[in-house]
């Protein structure tokens, strides 16, 4: 029979517990915010991969050693108080919002592709196909604005009734 009290009891100081997991949940968050780029609303392998060795180097970092469960429990509650925490300021502090959540970023205004905005987020022609096509899109020229969101979704207004003020060159062109 396993031995509960040991099973529970702690191992690391739970002021240490939280300063490491405090250390390690900022350290992540601006590495996830400002490094990485924005996904086209999908995760790849590669996005999986990354996570779980992300997982695993910020585990040992954070977690000093810690043999119990209490131990485990204190550094996972630190990590979703600091996430929940920041979503409740974001949501009520517009500057914090504004640090947090990247603006909408256009990729395509009136017809034309925003090639240094679509380079930015290393978004490709192909990419940017399909995703018109999800939303019903032939050619270029009848987006008059697609955005990628904060979230990574991208959202596409086309022109009403077929008016599109690119100019026939431009038109024809498929990306």
């Amino acid at each position: 029979m396993p031995d509960l009290f040991a099973i529970f009891q702690l191992t690391v100081h739970p002021g240490e517990l939280v300063l490491r997991g405090t250390a390690m949940y900022w350290f992540l968050f601006l590495l996830l915010r400002f490094v990485l780029r924005r996904d086209i609303a999908s995760i790849g392998i590669a996005d999986l991969l990354l996570l779980v060795l992300i997982a695993d180097a910020a585990q040992n970092a954070m977690s000093g050693g810690y043999e119990s469960v209490t131990d485990g429990c204190i550094l996972v509650a630190t990590i979703a108080g600091w996430n929940w925490l920041l979503d409740l300021v974001a949501f009520r502090v517009a500057w914090v919002r504004r640090l947090v959540e990247p603006k909408p970023l256009p990729l395509i205004r009136n017809g034309t592709a925003l090639r240094r905005n679509l380079r930015r987020e290393m978004i490709t022609d192909e990419e940017l196909r399909a995703v018109l096509r999800h939303h019903g899109v032939e050619k270029l020229d009848q987006v008059k604005l697609a955005t990628m969101e904060a979230d990574g979704e991208i959202s596409v207004i086309q022109f009403e009734g077929g008016d599109s003020p690119a100019p026939p060159a431009a038109r024809d062109k498929v990306i």
